[in-house]
């Protein structure tokens, strides 16, 4: 390799969750950049002053780094909210896509929701594949799950990881996990992710008050109807198993909102959970930015708080988030995992040492795993087809498997 230095460059870095991962790897961070006023200060404050904030819409140099990573804002493909085919943060995969097609890296890690593979009919794959595997990369593009690789929470990933001219190694999970479809499948002989009560273990009690012990660590005492929810549901339980007279007004407007907007039948989906008390013996739920209004404590009757949400997100205690809460919840929802980044940067850090070779290979989709289940919506089914038409990676047969 022509350089021993592991640089990273960190677009959309949020509150730095892949900085840190990459850190903790043994990468040097020469750069990071965002829009967002909050995440900004939460970055500059816990991992220093190479942060930028800028729109990366709009064109702007930046330094050279080995590593290109990063994943675009995601609420325009979330499906814990409403999709917005043509979201203008859809766009921002192409803005990603040139930076690394002007600066040719050694190296990208691109991180996104599940719902990137069939927003817009999988445009955004396209998007995202048919450019870097014209310059040279050759692309692992999976769906996974964090809890897999050591997240104690069900957190469903779609990462692409591309070496120029080089085959890079996508990471093997390290843990076990259950309380997910799919979390155990091939895995079962791994060491267990932890619980969501193991990964809270050795916090003070949360307090009522804002400024505790820890940045974050208190709540807003339930009251009324919220307490009466709270008392009546069970782990694992949601607004659905609630008798009506306790559902929440905005749940009901959830439950119909499609109904109302014409949506056909096959389309509508279920009611939304609402409201769910947490298992304490399983990995959590994904963390989102609601996950302090959606999520009740699996013991007390309390939400979450911003640092158990944090905590749930792998970031250690003396990480501080800046902005107000609901900033600071949104900051940590939209974050890479650090222990995720920094599983994907240790392999990708002995690639470099052991396997590199400067463009000795054409671009090329070297495996597609678009989900861990027998079966697939239809959506998904034409986008898989797609993409095997358009790049045919001739599969060799041991992984023939993930054309599932």
């Amino acid at each position: 390799m022509e350089e021993t230095r592991l640089t990273v460059l960190d677009l959309f870095c949020g509150a730095g969750g892949l900085s840190l991962g990459f850190k903790q790897a043994g990468f040097d961070a020469v750069c990071a950049v965002d829009w967002d006023d909050a995440a900004v200060a939460t970055y500059r404050l816990n991992l220093g002053d190479h942060v930028l904030k800028h729109d990366l819409a709009q064109p702007i140099s930046l330094p050279t780094a080995s590593v290109i990573a990063g994943g675009p804002p995601c609420q325009g493909f979330s499906s814990a909210g409403m999709r917005r085919p043509g979201d203008c943060r859809n766009s921002l995969v192409s803005r990603f896509v040139d930076q690394i097609v002007q600066s040719l890296p050694t190296a990208f890690v691109f991180e996104n929701v599940e719902g990137f593979l069939t927003t817009d009919e999988g445009k955004h794959v396209f998007e995202l594949l048919e450019p870097l595997v014209e310059a040279g990369y050759r692309i692992h593009l999976r769906k996974v799950n964090a809890a897999n690789y050591g997240v104690p929470q069900h957190r469903k990933r779609v990462v692409a990881i591309g070496g120029r001219g080089w085959d890079p190694t996508f990471p093997e999970p390290t843990s076990s996990a259950f309380g997910a479809p799919g979390a155990r499948s091939a895995v079962r002989h791994l060491p267990r992710t932890e619980t969501l009560i193991e990964a809270l273990a050795g916090l003070s009690a949360a307090t009522t008050e804002p400024f505790g012990e820890l940045q974050g660590h208190y709540y807003k005492p339930l009251e009324g109807m919220d307490l009466q929810r709270a008392q009546a549901l069970k782990p694992g339980e949601t607004m659905r198993d609630l008798p009506e007279g306790l559902h929440h007004e905005s749940y009901k407007r959830r439950a119909y909102r499609r109904v109302m907007d014409g949506t056909p039948t096959e389309k509508r989906g279920g009611a939304p959970a609402g409201l769910r008390r947490l298992h304490g013996d399983e990995p959590s739920k994904a963390i989102t930015g609601g996950a302090r209004s959606e999520f009740l404590h699996p013991i007390e009757n309390r939400p979450l708080t911003i640092r158990e949400c944090a905590r749930l997100q792998t970031f250690p205690d003396t990480f501080v988030f800046c902005g107000s809460a609901g900033e600071q919840a949104q900051l940590i929802g939209n974050a890479v995992p650090p222990r995720f980044a920094a599983r994907i940067a240790r392999v990708l850090a002995e690639d470099l040492a052991t396997r590199f070779e400067v463009g000795v290979r054409p671009g090329k989709l070297l495996t597609f795993v678009p989900t861990a289940s027998e079966g697939s919506s239809p959506v998904l089914r034409h986008v898989t087809d797609k993409v095997r038409r358009l790049f045919d990676p001739a599969l060799e047969p041991q992984q023939e498997l993930l054309w599932r």
